[in-house]
């Protein structure tokens, strides 16, 4: 009897353990959450940064700093008084009832990890993509993983009772319609705008501007602080309904105390565009404070809801056995993490060096005028040019010319007002703001976590475009870019999808071990992402010099900027060209498929770094008086042309190269591999010193480079002798004989072609 009892006494005592083990595991799960949402509060912010400070930016509406404090004001007042939002967390795409609190866990976990990581990525890359669409398609991913697998071990349950597809359906659908919305509005109001008050717009504000200012700051009030944040902790359902029931009255008063405010600030001087830009990036703030902070913090909120009550209401129950019914009650997030998100929300706008990258992207798709281009062209692109072009041709036909007439009128891009260095005007900021604005809280207001990314990138989109600021030079550039951008979303959502998909499978079939392995490997991931990026922006520091040039207004001034910035991408094309042709020469003689396919890759990036050098050297050449131009001008197109011929002589030469070793024809003979290598090291010599006699600007002695360049092709051109002797003797295997000419004929090119871009730039350097 005794030892029956000790028995059961073990066994209980073991249980326990049992569980307070697994309650302690949970316990380290949930807190490595909340440090998951920290970086992603970090991570996300400097994702999500380009929302709200693109238009005050780009319009240079006021200092950086002045705009970072008064945005950051926003983000903290919108975070802390946030809360309605997060129930999407916690029962918008699941249905929780049906799931276990280890099931439940699973998922979170999976989201975050899978977000972090995702995020950070494309903050890397430099492109805004969205956290709601990341967030939603994440659980969309992980909630389908542990569906399939609950699925297939029940009889009652299908996929429809553990997914809520109608709201993840009309999450999805409110995402990817406000695109459209987005843009057709931002279009239409800005064409409005503009009509209104033209480039020229100070002359055309003396009693307009009132009405503007009254209706802009009446729509930030109401949609802001009324629709906006209807749902926030400091809203009781009496201050709800008083609103509501005074609503129109609340409007009226606004619009007619503003629309006077605004008249009298521009009767004393005061830019009233500036106060409306100002006032609209602390609401957007605000309001993407409240509708985005579901997607940072929402996750590890519904994990914590999710432990305490387990341990609390769970006694006894194993976390495979518990569910999660809770969930289906509306969030109740205590203050503490709301101020706690906002202090660090304010901490990374204000720190986060991604988040002036990710801005930048947006604000150059979105300037007035011409400069360099980030984007390439795409058939795409050019095929809805040439549609646009179409249908504005036919519109003009049947358009009235005196209508026509007065438009352009309206629409004098040369009579813009612009601050130094803004890349539009405050006009158009101001109606990127206050719509984006309207749109976003009217999303929040009807609980869809509409994403402030899309809404904002594509407003700022469509009111370039009705600004004409995608001219026939630019427009193909322009719609690459926001082609890239948008793909980018599609690449996010489908990417946030399938990697939590696969998380949560390793996670929920691999436990304790596969989450450590996860947890380490995301961690590698994001150092790996910052070793990346400091790189990548070391190398991108050569870019301001052509900032400072299309700055510049001095004709000296642009010419000596001109030639450090054509120094720089010379010298980066004769480091090219050096480095693939020892590449391609070594891996061909050792018959290297891999190096031979690394240096084509290369070649083919190469090409469309040089169509962008060209193009960003024309713009620069325009700002040149004419006389510069006339002198200067053929040296540097010459320049260009000959580094253009060095990269496609160093493709010519790999082509062939390729295709042989692909085939695995036969090699060349020792003969001709010492031969070669021979003279292929005295020409990656002679690339050697011009690299760094142009580096230097220095062309002392240049005479000793042209003779050596002479022996160089007398040497190539006794090669060629010989092997159509060889041929002729039919000594050899003629495919050899054939790559081998090819070989020659481009390493003379080389030669020559390196020589004259020496010449031409020593006369663009150094002549007066």
């Amino acid at each position: 009897m005794y030892d029956i009892s000790l028995q059961h006494d073990l066994r209980s005592f073991a249980a326990r353990n049992k569980i307070h083990l697994m309650e302690t595991i949970y316990l380290c799960i949930v807190i490595f959450l909340f440090v998951l949402a920290v970086f992603d509060l970090i991570v996300g912010v400097s994702n999500d940064a380009v929302n709200f400070l693109q238009s005050s930016v780009g319009a240079k509406a006021a200092s950086f700093k002045t705009v970072l404090f008064i945005a950051g004001l926003g983000v903290f007042i919108g975070a802390a008084l946030s809360n309605g939002m997060m129930d999407i967390a916690r029962h918008g795409i699941y249905q929780p009832q049906h799931f276990y609190f280890a099931e439940i866990m699973c998922i979170l976990l999976a989201v975050m990890l899978t977000d972090v990581v995702l995020l950070d990525v494309f903050n890397t890359m430099g492109m805004p993509t969205s956290t709601t669409v990341s967030m939603v398609f994440e659980l969309l991913g992980g909630t389908f993983a542990l569906a399939l697998i609950k699925v297939q071990g029940s009889d009652t349950l299908g996929l429809g009772d553990l997914i809520n597809t109608d709201k993840a359906l009309s999450v999805i659908m409110a995402i990817f319609v406000s695109v459209a919305i987005a843009f057709f509005f931002g279009m239409l109001v800005q064409w409005l705008a503009r009509v209104v008050f033209t480039f020229n717009y100070k002359k055309k504000m003396k009693y307009s501007i009132g009405i503007f200012g009254g209706i802009a700051v009446t729509s930030i009030i109401y949609f802001m602080l009324i629709k906006g944040l209807k749902d926030s902790s400091f809203m009781t359902p009496d201050n709800k309904q008083w609103i509501q029931d005074n609503t129109v009255m609340l409007i009226g008063f606004c619009f007619i105390f503003f629309t006077i405010l605004m008249q009298v600030l521009h009767w004393l001087k005061i830019n009233v565009f500036k106060v409306v830009v100002l006032l609209g990036t602390f609401a957007l703030a605000l309001a993407f404070a409240g509708n985005d902070l579901v997607n940072f913090i929402g996750v590890p909120l519904a994990g914590y809801s999710s432990f305490i009550d387990f341990t609390t209401n769970g006694a006894g129950s194993s976390p495979d056995g518990f569910l999660m019914s809770s969930l289906l009650g509306p969030a109740k997030t205590p203050w503490y993490f709301l101020f706690g998100a906002g202090i660090i929300m304010v901490y990374a706008l204000c720190t986060s060096k991604k988040a002036h990258n990710v801005i930048k992207t947006s604000v150059d798709l979105a300037r007035q005028d011409e400069g360099e281009e980030n984007f390439g062209s795409t058939p795409i692109a050019r095929t809805l040019v040439r549609l646009s072009m179409t249908m504005s041709n036919n519109i003009s036909k049947v358009m009235p010319e005196g209508m026509k007439s007065w438009l352009d009128t309206r629409f004098r891009k040369d009579e813009a007002i612009l601050a130094d260095g803004a890349a539009f005007d405050l006009v158009r900021a101001s109606v990127n703001l206050v719509l984006a604005g309207l749109l976003i809280a009217l999303g929040t207001s009807l609980k869809l976590p509409l994403s402030t990314t899309y809404v904002t990138f594509m407003v700022a989109m469509g009111t370039s475009l009705a600004d004409r600021a995608w001219g026939r030079d630019s427009a193909v550039f322009r719609i690459t870019g926001v082609l890239s951008v948008i793909g980018g979303w599609f690449i996010t959502a489908g990417a946030a999808f399938t990697i939590c998909f696969f998380v949560a499978m390793i996670i929920h079939f691999g436990g304790t071990f596969a989450i450590i392995a996860l947890i380490g490997l995301a961690i590698f991931s994001l150092i790996r992402s910052q070793v990346m990026y400091k790189k990548r922006k070391a190398k991108e520091k050569g870019n301001e010099t052509i900032k400072q040039l299309m700055q510049s207004s001095n004709n000296a001034e642009i010419l000596e900027l001109l030639r450090k910035h054509t120094r720089e991408e010379l010298v980066k094309v004769l480091a090219f060209t050096e480095e693939n042709l020892e590449r391609t020469v070594t891996a061909f003689l050792h018959e290297n498929l891999r190096g031979l396919r690394r240096s084509m890759g290369s070649v083919k990036f190469e090409k469309q770094l040089i169509k962008q050098m060209k193009r960003t050297g024309t713009l620069a050449m325009c700002r040149l008086d004419n006389n510069t131009v006339l002198e200067k001008g053929l040296y540097y197109y010459q320049g260009n042309d000959f580094a253009s011929e060095l990269v496609y002589s160093i493709g010519r030469l790999c082509e062939p190269c390729l295709e042989h070793i692909d085939n695995n024809f036969k090699p060349l003979d020792t003969i001709q591999k010492g031969e070669f290598s021979d003279v292929t090291e005295d020409i990656i010599y002679l690339l050697q010193v011009c690299r760094h006699k142009m580096e230097n600007n220095d062309y002392d002695e240049f005479e000793n480079e042209l003779r050596k360049a002479n022996d160089l092709n007398g040497q190539l051109s006794h090669l060629k002798r010989e092997e159509l002797q060889r041929i002729q003797s039919q000594a050899g295997s003629i495919k050899v004989s054939m790559v081998y000419l090819t070989m020659i004929q481009e390493a003379q090119n080389v030669v020559t072609y390196t020589i004259n871009l020496m010449k031409v730039s020593r006369k663009f350097q150094l002549t007066e």
